[in-house]
């Protein structure tokens, strides 16, 4: 198995962040460009549309607002397992950290998903810190 684990700071508020994250059927909006599309199929399921044509169904596992969390899985794609959580986490000083972290089989997937991921995180901080 294999596990992508990233932590990036984001300048802006944690309240503001999780608020845009926790619009699950809205992840399009703040992981644009990496992801294209973005929309329910029903309360738990989402399809997501990457701008290279990818298309993943996940079943969203968690949604905690207190510790302002979100757990997921891709339920149909090529790999055997992927499961994954996103929390926001506030700092003292105002901003936050964006911490994601993915487990995946085969280990071989950690080469297309990894890129992505990084890909994802840097949309996510620079869509969020330009829309203060």
């Amino acid at each position: 198995m294999a596990s992508v684990h990233l932590d990036i700071g984001i300048n802006a508020p944690a309240d503001a962040v999780w608020s845009a994250l926790a619009s699950t059927g809205e992840a399009h909006k703040i992981f644009a460009p990496v992801l294209s599309g973005c929309r329910l199929e029903s309360a738990d399921v989402r399809i997501a549309t990457f701008a290279n044509g990818m298309v993943v169904k996940e079943r969203i596992i968690d949604v905690d607002a207190d510790r302002m969390r979100i757990a997921y899985a891709v339920i149909e794609s090529a790999f055997v397992h992927h499961n994954a959580s996103m929390q926001v986490v506030a700092a003292d000083d105002g901003t936050c950290r964006f911490v994601w972290t993915a487990d995946l089989l085969p280990h071989a997937a950690i080469d297309d998903v990894g890129p992505l991921m990084r890909a994802g995180a840097l949309a996510l901080k620079q869509n969020m810190e330009s829309a203060l």
